[in-house]
């Protein structure tokens, strides 16, 4: 077996995630119907939207259903966007930070093409960390002319965990809602819709041990928000179309398991983390650790960017050697470009390009890290060898590059 060391882009199916699904799907029901059928799927959706809620911290009626983060982001941004306008037209900017997950960031360039917004993008610092400054200073200009404020909770790359709070305090001052992506947070570090006061929180299915394609957008019972898709009027007239009642059981059953064992997993899988980045350190001293330290971080994170080589050629070599691991953003794979988060904390787009990321979950073990370390060295010292892969706009370019690397070409 691989040491799979990119959870951060999907996890494992838990086996309480497995055996939700599994029952679900051998019976028949859709929870739109008033027959037993439909009925006894209904309960089933009910009771994975008061499951979902309390493991985040939310009211059930808060919990929308969606095939997954991207659309939740999609019909937080747009959905607020429009609705903003629509009550006052004046109400045209949105406030982004500039290490957005591409279903956000996307989005918000969608808006600014075809709907007449108006972005600012904030900045961060070169650990990732929001310009706080910055976002109290375009609050303050001019705060009617505000739509929304949309910042991740936790950055997918390179895992600094932002300063949610304090960005709902300073927009809420201001009167303008706040939308977070906290796919990769959920789960990982304790998240709590209430508690945090955003108006609007992502999350997704497939990165807590959950299927793939279901997701949930959290929404504050008294924020308005005009549908991106209409049909049936599921969802509170917000997400119409048939609910999937397996893989929200699913869900549900994978997010009970994470707030059961947050805790100790999140103190484990840290554990291992630290071991990792310190093996890295130790094998390729050249190696540098990007992202905020300690408390800052996802318990699961470990991004790195290797001098004099192209990520996805050392990718390439590690998953030869039995490694599993990303360069970045896996909704952004198969074209070789540097990441905008790495560009936006302040490195060149050539140390950009070195990036790699070792993410662990729920199914991570220390022979996964012990199976890094040993193939690292080797595989670094031929990536680059190989050396850098140039602008070409293909993944099998980079692939090329590994494959002589791997010949000692």
């Amino acid at each position: 077996m691989p040491a799979y060391l990119d959870h951060a882009a999907t996890t494992p199916l838990s086996g309480a995630a497995l055996a939700a699904l599994t029952r679900e799907l051998a019976r028949t029901g859709n929870p739109s119907s008033l027959h037993g059928s439909g009925r006894r799927a209904r309960r089933a959706v009910e009771d994975a939207r008061e499951a979902i809620a309390a493991a985040a911290g939310a009211h059930p009626s808060e919990v929308i259903f969606t095939s997954g983060g991207t659309e939740a982001d999609n019909l937080a941004v747009k959905g607020m966007y429009w609705s903003r306008v629509a009550q006052d037209p004046k109400r045209r900017r949105i406030l982004c930070s500039a290490v957005e997950h591409h279903a956000v960031l996307d989005t918000v360039e969608w808006l600014e093409r075809h709907e007449g917004a108006e972005v600012a993008w904030l900045p961060v610092d070169s650990e990732g960390v929001l310009d706080l400054g910055v976002l109290e200073a375009e609050l303050s200009r001019d705060p009617g002319t505000v739509a929304l404020v949309t910042v991740m909770w936790a950055n997918n790359e390179v895992g600094t965990i932002q300063p949610i709070k304090r960005v709902v305090e300073l927009a809420h001052a201001a009167g303008v809602p706040v939308h977070s992506d906290a796919v990769q947070a959920f789960g990982s570090v304790p998240v709590h819709f209430e508690d945090s006061g955003l108006d609007a929180m992502s999350i997704s299915g497939h990165k807590i041990g959950g299927p793939v394609g279901v997701g949930a957008l959290l929404l504050g019972r008294a924020v308005k928000l005009t549908p991106v898709q209409h049909g049936g009027g599921q969802e509170r007239d917000v997400r119409s179309g048939t609910l999937d009642t397996a893989s929200i059981a699913a869900f549900a059953a994978a997010a009970e398991s994470v707030a059961a064992e947050l805790p100790a997993e999140a103190a484990r899988i840290a554990a291992l983390r630290d071991r990792l980045i310190d093996g890295v350190r130790e094998r390729v001293p050249e190696a540098v650790l990007r992202g905020a330290p300690g408390e800052q971080r996802l318990p699961g994170n470990a991004h790195f960017t290797f001098p004099g080589c192209e990520g996805d050629s050392l990718l390439f070599l590690l998953d030869l050697a039995g490694v599993e691991s990303s360069t970045g953003s896996a909704c952004t794979a198969g074209v070789p470009r540097p990441s905008h988060v790495l560009l936006a904390m302040g490195l060149d787009e050539e140390t950009a390009r070195g990036a790699q990321r070792f993410s662990l979950g729920h199914a991570s073990t220390e022979a996964d890290v012990d199976t890094l370390l040993a193939a690292l060295p080797e595989a670094y010292s031929r990536a680059r060898q190989a050396g850098m892969a140039g602008h070409e706009s293909s993944i099998q370019t980079a692939g090329t590059v590994a494959r002589r690397a791997v010949r000692g070409v």
